[in-house]
């Protein structure tokens, strides 16, 4: 029974090889090379011992382009070689085609691939985060040198630092380039080892170890539900509210967040830091009758007694809203500098009078503090347009 089985084997393979001598009846060596940048290369082309061609009748081309006949050279009755000096970089990962032809019609009698390129740099720039304590992702720089012409193969190692074996990460390019993702079977409080391994043809090359736990590297989605109104008719401000990102809200931790914005025709934005763990903000001194755009972002800290805080998350969305337009006539000037501290005072003053109309000092707060700016605003707006009536 083996007999048979091995005969048949024998008999398949010398079908293949025939058949392969019918389409392309003539060999190139070396076969599919790998060199580096700069070198040079001489191949040889060899059709069979009883074919009616000879070297004379045969050429080169490399990447469809036909190679001076310079760099040639015959080497026997039956091949034809070619000397290519001072190789640049594969222009296709798949390898650079180099063909032998015949010059009768231009077919191809054989074709090999030339990988030439640079050997893989060390990667850097390692960085990681978890949305829900179960996972990670990170993320690397492929190197400082950048394109190495050659197709790189980028493997993300981990493994718990004092224990257990290396694993490999499996899922690739889920945040981006240069990015692989580990779903599940993470262990909290314990550091773990992380390094990136580069391979290609021209050899590897491995990252310095990154040391991480998992706690202090959580990060959250922006937070959700981000709406920008008007405080009432107060023109120089706005209220911004939010919702807590969900990912974490089973997870004991705090939060503490940022705002930014910018006017509708600006690109540079303003940071307000001072946030804390609260989920609302009014943003004051304004420009009257603007446009602004507005984004929140968190960051948690605390998770599970953890002293390090985590990593700020993407921002909000975009949300845009107006502050309602001042109702001031034209030429009408703001006090000077030196005017301020009476202007402040003169404020003040009227605004205990009109306390002691609508209210008393237990009830004092920041809307009874609103509704006085509202009504001010409307003496304003009254007294200017009877200004403007005047002077028409």
């Amino acid at each position: 029974m083996f007999c048979i089985m091995n005969k048949v084997f024998v008999l398949c393979l010398w079908i293949l090889l025939r058949v392969d001598s019918l389409m392309y009846p003539a060999i190139i060596l070396p076969q599919d090379p790998t060199l580096r940048i700069g070198s040079s290369l001489t191949a040889n082309c060899s059709v069979a011992a009883d074919s009616s061609l000879r070297a004379e009748d045969l050429y080169w081309t490399l990447n469809g382009r036909r190679l001076p006949a310079q760099t040639y050279k015959v080497l026997s009755s039956n091949t034809l070689g070619v000397t290519i000096s001072n190789l640049n970089g594969s222009q296709q990962q798949s390898g650079d085609n180099l063909v032998c032809h015949s010059k009768e019609g231009g077919g191809i009698l054989a074709g090999s691939c030339l990988y030439v390129g640079l050997p893989p740099e060390k990667p850097t720039n390692i960085s990681c985060w978890s949305k829900n304590l179960k996972d990670l992702t990170c993320r690397w720089t492929p190197g400082t040198e950048g394109e190495t012409y050659l197709h790189t193969n980028y493997t993300l190692k981990y493994k718990l630092r004092w224990y257990g074996r290396d694993n490999v990460c499996r899922e690739y390019h889920t945040a981006g380039p240069y990015t692989c993702h580990i779903p599940k079977d993470l262990a909290l409080f314990t550091p773990y080892e992380i390094w990136v391994v580069a391979t290609n043809r021209l050899g590897e090359s491995t990252s310095d170890v990154v040391m991480l736990d998992i706690v202090d590297v959580v990060t959250t989605d922006p937070p959700s539900d981000v709406h920008v109104n008007r405080v009432g008719d107060l023109e120089d401000q706005l209220s911004v509210r939010w919702s807590a990102p969900p990912a974490l809200k089973d997870f004991l931790f705090q939060a503490k967040y940022q705002i930014q914005y910018r006017v509708e025709d600006s690109t540079e934005w303003k940071v307000v830091d001072n946030v804390g763990n609260q989920t609302s903000c009014r943003l004051a001194g304004l420009r009257p009758g603007t446009v602004y755009f507005v984004q929140v972002r968190c960051n948690p800290f605390g998770i599970y007694g953890s002293k390090k805080a985590g990593i700020w998350s993407e921002w909000s969305n975009p949300t845009a809203a107006s502050t309602p337009r001042n109702g001031r006539a034209p030429g009408v000037c703001e006090p000077k500098s030196g005017e301020h501290n009476n202007t402040l005072r003169r404020e003040l003053k009227q605004f205990f009078g009109w306390m002691r109309k609508h209210g008393s000092c237990a009830s004092l707060s920041i809307k009874m503090y609103d509704q006085w700016r509202v009504s001010l605003q409307k003496s304003h707006k009254t007294r200017n347009q009877v200004l403007s009536g005047d002077k028409s």
